[in-house]
């Protein structure tokens, strides 16, 4: 049984990290490809780091695995806020077939939030 368990686990984070690099092909903006990629990446990598804790159960190993996971929780998403920040404030292209830019007009010329327009916005969204 924990053949099978160690089989699908490391499967199912093949497959994801797969579909990261396949997302990275077929993305047509930057901004889709870093979504894609950090998401499955880090779905795939934490699969693989479980498979791995479980073949060598050894404490060390399994802290390792738990610690590593952690931190890629905890840093990956921010990460790639930080980066698709300073992409879209650098002037990074969207694609042409965005249909909704909520970010558009709300940066001042030292890219920081104009602070009217953010709070406008936030309180339009509470009250839907």
């Amino acid at each position: 049984m924990k053949e099978i368990i160690l089989i699908l686990f490391c499967t199912i984070g093949t497959l994801a990290i797969l579909f990261a690099s396949i997302g990275i092909l077929r993305m047509p903006d930057f901004f889709l490809r870093l979504s894609v990629t950090v998401k499955a990446s880090t779905l795939g990598v934490g699969f693989l780091l479980v498979a791995a804790a479980m073949v060598f159960p050894e404490v060390f190993v399994t802290t390792k695995a738990i610690a590593i996971g952690f931190f890629l929780l905890l840093t990956t998403p921010v990460a790639a806020h930080m980066i698709g920040r300073v992409s879209y404030v650098s002037g990074i292209a969207l694609w042409k077939g965005t249909q909704l830019d909520e970010l558009d007009g709300m940066y001042d010329d030292e890219h920081n939030l104009k602070s009217e327009n953010a709070t406008k916005i936030f309180n339009e969204r509470e009250t839907m």
